[in-house]
């Protein structure tokens, strides 16, 4: 009895996962948007399988960006005088 109460609850969580085919569409589509590699082509017609290598691929040039001004920012408050104008300008866009 309790064999049965586990797959069916098992089954009903799972179901309630599941994604549509159709979703899976609509959310490479909205990705396809928001990517400009893709978005920028002239054809409409990109396969999903390209759509998330390009997101991949945006999404680690975005993190090498951050760290390249995190390390740009961590540069020019190590040379600032911590008292100076430019240093409090620098502190308050930080927070």
């Amino acid at each position: 009895m309790s064999t049965r109460r586990s797959r069916s609850s098992q089954s009903s969580g799972a179901s309630r996962n599941n994604i549509s085919d159709d979703q899976i569409t609509d959310l490479v589509s909205k990705l396809q948007q928001l990517i400009p590699e893709i978005r920028n082509r002239r054809s409409d017609k990109v396969s999903a399988s390209k759509v998330l290598q390009e997101t991949c691929n945006y999404i680690r040039n975005l993190h090498r960006e951050v760290d390249d001004l995190s390390d740009r920012l961590s540069d020019l408050l190590a040379t600032t005088d911590a008292d100076s104008a430019q240093a409090a300008i620098i502190r308050s866009l930080l927070m």
